[in-house]
Order: C-alpha cells, then structure tokens, then sequence
C-alpha cells in the first residue's frame, strides 16, 4: 500500500523515529522536554530574548549533542557516538520543529567541531570530545566584520614567539555560540608568512582571559557573537590545520554544516503547517469555515505541495551524503540543492501560510509568528542562495549531458559512522565530478501526467544550452546566470524528488501536485529569463515555448486537500 505524504512529516503525538535504541530515546526525549515546556514558556522565551539555559542544560544531561555529533574515532568505545546523518538530520528537523533558537545552537556546534574532526591533531580531538561529553557547545571562528567569510582577507594575526608558540590578536563577528563555547575553531594567518602556507585553524576557548566576549550582534533569543583575541596564546597543541587543508577544512566544514538548513526549514514548516491549518479550519467567515474558499485550498495545497517535496528531496538527499567516497562525489550538487532550494522553498511556504492566516500570524501567542520570522534567515546563513546556486551551476555541464553507469544510491539505513565527511579531502575538481543519468527517475515515473510534462519541459532545457547557450558576455553576467541556474536547479530537485517517492512508495496523487507546482516554478523561470536586459531573441523564444500548463484534475485535487485537511486536529503544542 502506498505511504501517504502526511505519514513523512513529523507529528509530536505519534512521534517514532526509525533508529537504534539510544537515539529514538534522545529524539524522543527532546520531544517530551519541549512538549513539556509547552508553547506559552516556548513563545515568551523567544520574544523576550530569554537565553536557553534549560535547553542547554537539558543537552548537558542528555548528552544529546555529544552522542550525535562525536565520530566513533573519538568515542572511547562509546557504542552510542558516532556521526551519523541520517540522525544529525532527524535532530536538525525535530529542532526546526520547534524553532531556530533551539536548532541554532546545534547548528553552530556542527560547525564549530568541522575542523577539529577533520583535524590529525589527536589531543584537540580528545579535548573537544571531552568538553561535548560534559555538554558544552562549539563555535566556528571564520567570518570577520570587516571581510565576511572571504578568508583570503582574514585580520586574525598569529604572531610567532621565539618558544615557537604565538600570540594571536584579532576578531570574529558573527559567532554563533561564542559567548559560551569551549571549543572554538578559529581561522587565521600567521605574521610574515606568505603564500598559502600562512593560514591556519586553531582551537580556543571561551572561558580564556585572553578571549574577549564584545557584543551580541542579533536582536533576538541566540547569541550570534563579536569576539576579540587580544595575546591570545597558542600553542603547536592547539593548531588544527594549516596551508591548503586550513581552506579545505573551512569549505568541507560548510559543505557539512549547511546541509542541516534543509532540515531546520522542514520542521519549521511542519509546525507552521499545523497551526496554520487547524486555525483556518476551526475559523467561522460569513458562515462557512475558511478552508471552504477556493483560493484558500489552493493556496494550502500548493504550501503542502512544496512541504512534501522539501521532505522527499532532503531525504533521499541524506542517502548522497552517506555513501560518499573519494569516487563518488555526487553529494557536492545535492548538497547546496538542500540549502538552496529546500529553505528558499521553506520561506515560501511561510509566506504562503502566513497569506491564509493573516493578522494570526503577527499575534504574540503562537507559533505562526515565530516560523515566518525564522524561515526568513535559513536562505541567507551559510552562503546565500546565490552563492550556493553558482556553485551548483558548475555541475550542470556534467549532470545534464555526460552521465556515466554509476551505482545506484541506496537508502541507508542503520548506524553508521560517516566518517568520509571528514576527510572530504581537496576542494577542488568540481567540473570532474560525474553523475548517473538522471532521464532515469523521470523516466520510471512517466505514467504520472504532471511529471511527464515537467519533463518535457527539462528536455527543453538542455536544447536552450545546445543552441541558445550563454554567450561570453553572459557568462560574466550573475544575474542572467541565477535565472538560468534557477530552472536547471528545478531538474536536480525533480530527480531527488522522485527517486525518494519510489523508493519510499508515495501516493502517486501527491507526486502529480508536486510536479504541477514544478511546472509553474519552471515557467515562470522562463519569464524570469525572458525579462533579462541580457537575454537574446533566440532565448526569448526558447522560454516563451517552453512555459507549459499543468495537467488538472479536480479528483486527485479533492484528494490531496483531504489529506490536508485531516490535518487540522492532527496536533497542537501542549500549553
């Protein structure tokens, strides 16, 4: 029997995550923690500002953050530790469920222990995997206020000492957790040192004299730190990389942290979703409930629509992740396609709910409010969409028109310590990366109407680039570059899409709305292209015959808003 998409969202009340023992008991028990808080102490931490200390004294005593985020290598022979994504992910989207407050401290964590695990330094390893164990969090020292995260630019200056040692001065803005974090990975160059050899990671502390906590630069519940090293001293001890790996464990850090934005969005989105529907339902207009006007159902269905689909693409996405290898690198394009695609998405859908709710969602009471505002930063933290939609471009020659017999990406199900993750090795060779014909899983999946138009239309696409690509000045033009980046993107999001559906055997009638909903993003990609200062007569064309309707169906519409609407007492957060 076909699994229905409502099944694959998460639902406190019936809440029973698929994995070993431990960690079902840890997801579940930060359900009860938060169900227990309940909404009223969730809502007037959040608009106060309060810190989160019981949340972090609830990681403490749980060891929520140290059993999922130290690799077996560093896990004393801890059978319950070890870095597994498919959970990283469950705890990214359970937190997100319950707002950024709770998932950026976890976020920021991640990132902050990036370059410690892939570091050869075994006593900073040790020392950070102790400090997890005694439940405190970590910080990722990278972007400066002066120079962002451009790291070739970098003011954090270690000056060499004549023991061999440093002292190291400068600061750090935008520092999730730099307020309280006992690991610090701090990006910085050596004094006097040229070329490639004077960059460096090194591990801090916060609780060091000699680290200075300046100001909290967000108005909001986390602590998004700006913190100064003045003398700070450091030791060959607490050096975790130098040179060319300093760059690479930066950007390998990113490619693993930002993967979790996609999943924080999910679980906004979820909670967003409830609270949405059961108040549109439960509301009386002019005698009839909400839900009974036309542009009200179309609008939930298209919200629930791109919900589904951030779940499937996200999901089979993990699958990428965790078979990774030095030969199989096709995680590099999934990857920004998650933090892309999925949060932007994820806005959308909280714009969209926040269209149907209205003035409810300004109201200080309830969640809606909380997941408009917080959908909103997920696109812009960790490379903006731009960054990460330039750097999925550099795919699209190889994806698009050189696949190779590859092996066909399982679900991976089971512990499993991703250790590859940390030892991604070099940053570069993006244009070799080769992927598996992706006609495939559109292919298998024709006998659905709206896919198979959706597919026509990608067709299109890859004639557009064999006789109508960009030309040298267009190359050199981001802003025409983003639309057509847009519409190849919707493709890659499309295959993830279905491949998911068939492995976990979707209702076909959801498949058939998502892909209707694909089929407007990608025409209206199209106008988005034709409207370029840039764009050529021979592209204007092309996009003006590539825009394609929809199949409708009343039917399968009436379907899929049931199992909406099935939804409206689904759940509540407990008060």
């Amino acid at each position: 029997m076909a699994l229905s998409a409502k099944d694959l969202l998460i639902n406190p009340r019936t809440y029973d995550p698929q994995f070993d023992a431990e960690t079902r008991r840890l997801l579940t028990a930060t359900v009860e923690h938060f169900e227990t808080r309940g909404l009223a102490k969730l809502v007037d931490d959040y608009h106060s500002k309060a810190w989160y200390d019981d949340f972090l004294d609830f990681v403490a005593k749980e060891k929520v953050f140290a059993t999922f985020m130290t690799p077996a290598r560093d896990a004393d022979g801890d059978a319950d530790k070890r870095w597994d994504t498919a959970r990283v992910a469950a705890m990214s989207e359970l937190l997100g469920f319950y707002g950024l407050s709770y998932w950026y401290p976890w976020q920021v964590t991640c990132l902050g222990l990036g370059p410690v695990w892939q570091s050869g330094n075994d006593g900073a390893r040790a020392r950070a995997a102790a400090a997890l164990d005694a439940g405190g969090v970590a910080a990722f020292g990278l972007s400066e206020r002066d120079h962002g995260a451009d790291i070739y630019s970098s003011d954090m200056v270690l000056a060499p000492q004549a023991d061999g040692t440093f002292l190291a001065t400068g600061g750090k803005y935008y520092i999730g957790n730099g307020n309280v974090a006992s690991t610090v990975s701090v990006f910085g160059r050596i004094d006097g040192v040229e070329g490639q050899d004077q960059y460096v990671f090194f591990y801090a502390d916060s609780s060091h004299p000699a680290y200075h906590l300046v100001q909290n630069v967000v108005p909001n519940q986390n602590y998004v730190s700006e913190f100064r090293l003045e003398d700070y001293p450091v030791s060959e001890a607490d050096i975790l990389h130098r040179g060319d790996d300093a760059f690479s464990a930066a950007l390998n850090t990113v490619n693993v942290g930002k993967f979790n934005l996609g999943f924080g969005a999910i679980g906004l989105c979820t909670h967003g979703l409830y609270d949405s529907i059961k108040h549109a339902h439960n509301r009386v207009l002019y005698g009839k409930p909400v839900t009974a006007m036309a542009h009200i159902r179309e609008t939930f269905v298209d919200s629930y629509c791109r919900l589904i689909a951030m779940k499937l693409f996200g999901d089979r996405a993990i699958d990428y992740f965790r078979t990774a290898s030095p030969d199989d690198r096709r995680y590099l394009l999934y990857v920004p396609v998650t933090k892309m695609k999925v949060t932007d998405e994820g806005e959308k859908v909280m714009v969209q709910l926040g269209n149907i709710v209205a003035a409810k969602g300004f109201e200080k009471d309830n969640f809606i409010a909380i997941a408009k505002y917080d959908t909103t930063c997920l696109p812009r933290l960790e490379g903006t969409v731009a960054i990460n939609l330039g750097l999925v471009m550099k795919f699209m020659p190889a994806y698009l028109f050189l696949p190779e017999e590859m092996p066909e990406v399982p679900t991976v199900q089971g512990a499993k310590d991703d250790d590859f993750l940390f030892r991604q090795g070099p940053t570069r060779g993006l244009g070799k990366v080769r992927f598996h014909d992706w006609r495939a899983a559109y292919a298998a999946a024709q006998d659905i109407p709206n896919v198979a138009v959706f597919t026509e239309q990608a067709e299109l696409f890859t004639q557009l680039l064999m006789t109508a690509a960009p030309d040298a000045e267009q190359q050199q033009d981001m802003d025409f570059l983003l639309a057509l980046g847009d519409i190849f993107a919707l493709i890659v999001y499309g295959q993830g899409i279905l491949e998911q559906a068939k492995l976990r055997d979707i209702e076909p009638d959801i498949i058939d709305a998502i892909f209707g909903v694909l089929i407007k993003d990608f025409s209206r990609g199209c106008i988005t292209m034709h409207g370029k200062d840039s764009s050529t007569l021979a592209q204007q064309e092309w996009a003006m015959s590539a825009i394609r309707k929809p199949v409708v169906d009343a039917e399968r519409f009436g379907r899929v808003w049931d199992e909406i609407v099935s939804l409206a007492d689904a759940y509540a957060m407990n008060p």
